[in-house]
């Protein structure tokens, strides 16, 4: 009898055991997977940008070139931590201040139906990006919470599974943020 009893005792610890690293695997695979939508809805943002880049170009030729340049660096630079998508949010942030800058200095730019086609896009890239870092955020609390709380968490520690970082956006970017509603009604 207490022989029956220590077997389903280790089964009951087995399946539990089994049933919470699936848990983990599977949190852990959406947060790789929210940081790789992140990193789509990057790109995506990054060309949106060099399009408005190269409209601006046309007006701006000094200016503009150096734009490109630096879009075209920045936008194959993989994004596979949150620290990543912070630098990748605030090169970006820094590049559309420096294109709106650029249409507030040549008003037939800003006229141009292109240049307001991909200031409009541009509205919805943004858009994305944000909404995709709440998916990440929101997968990250559910892997945290399973690393933190008993008894998964014992599970966690076993298999080295650890809390992920959340995205932040700081204080400092959000005062740097180009606003696009008010350069798009100038």
């Amino acid at each position: 009898m207490a022989t029956i009893i220590i077997v389903a005792v280790v089964a009951i610890c087995l399946l539990y055991f089994v049933s919470t690293q699936r848990s983990l695997v599977s949190a852990d695979e959406l947060c790789k997977n929210a940081l790789s939508q992140i990193e789509v809805q990057l790109n995506s943002r990054w060309d949106a940008v060099l399009a408005l880049a190269k409209t601006a170009a046309q007006y701006a030729k000094h200016e503009s070139e150096t734009l490109v340049e630096v879009i075209q660096q920045r936008r194959g630079e993989q994004v596979n931590s949150a620290e990543a998508v912070n630098e990748q949010t605030s090169a970006l942030n820094q590049v559309m201040g420096r294109l709106i800058a650029i249409g507030e200095a040549y008003p037939d730019l800003k006229a141009a139906s292109l240049y307001q086609e991909a200031m409009g896009g541009m509205k919805q890239y943004e858009e994305n990006v944000r909404m995709s870092r709440m998916v990440y955020n929101d997968t990250a609390t559910k892997m945290n919470r399973m690393v933190r709380q008993w008894p998964s968490s014992i599970v966690a520690s076993l298999l080295h599974f650890e809390q992920r970082e959340y995205l932040r956006v700081d204080n400092e970017e959000k005062k740097n943020y180009p606003n696009l509603d008010e350069a798009f009604k100038k």
